[in-house]
Formats: structure tokens, sequence, C-alpha cells
């Protein structure tokens, strides 16, 4: 699935928001995007998939954290550009997916 497929999902979109302040368990991040706990989960493993979040045990419940940078530039004409790049977090390395 390529990064504009992840990132193609509303759903998807709102879970990164969410990580970006800090990381949270499934059941907390259901409840903020407005979904079920099965949906979550699903939405969950295709990020984790991708490389843009991970996850770890903290006792019985299992968090998630965002790990890599996301950017999306758009410019209009002249410079006619549409970037999605990510990079590591805290790093200004990315990985850019350009279409021009």
């Amino acid at each position: 699935m390529s990064l504009f497929d992840v990132l193609g999902s509303k759903p998807r979109l709102q879970i990164v928001q969410e990580l970006t302040a800090e990381p949270r368990y499934v059941s907390e991040l259901a409840e903020l995007v407005g979904m079920d706990g099965k949906s979550a989960a699903h939405h969950l493993s295709v990020l984790e998939e991708a490389g843009l979040v991970e996850s770890y045990w903290q006792s019985q419940r299992k968090y998630y954290r965002l790990v890599r940078r996301i950017e999306l530039t758009a410019s209009p004409p002249p410079d006619r550009t549409f970037v999605l790049s990510t990079g590591e977090a805290n790093t200004s390395d990315p990985n850019p997916a350009r279409l021009d």
C-alpha cells in the first residue's frame, strides 16, 4: 500500500493527528476519533505496517506512537508542486514522494 493510500483515509489522518500530541492506547484513540475499538485497531495496524507508528505495551495497555515525520506541501502554479514526505521523527532528512 502506498503512502498516499495509507494517508488517504480520514480516520487514519485523525489518528495521526492525535498521535502528534502524545502516545495513546487503542480505546483512547477510538474514543477521540469517534470509532469502535476494532476499527481503530485496523487503522493502527495499517499505519504500523507503513512504518508511521509503532506500538509498545505498558501494563496491560497497548500504546501507539508516531515514529515518522509526515509533511504534505501543495503549491499552485507556477510551482505546481505536490509533495508528500516522511522522515524519521525529529530529523530534517525527509524521504519525499513527489508528484509534479
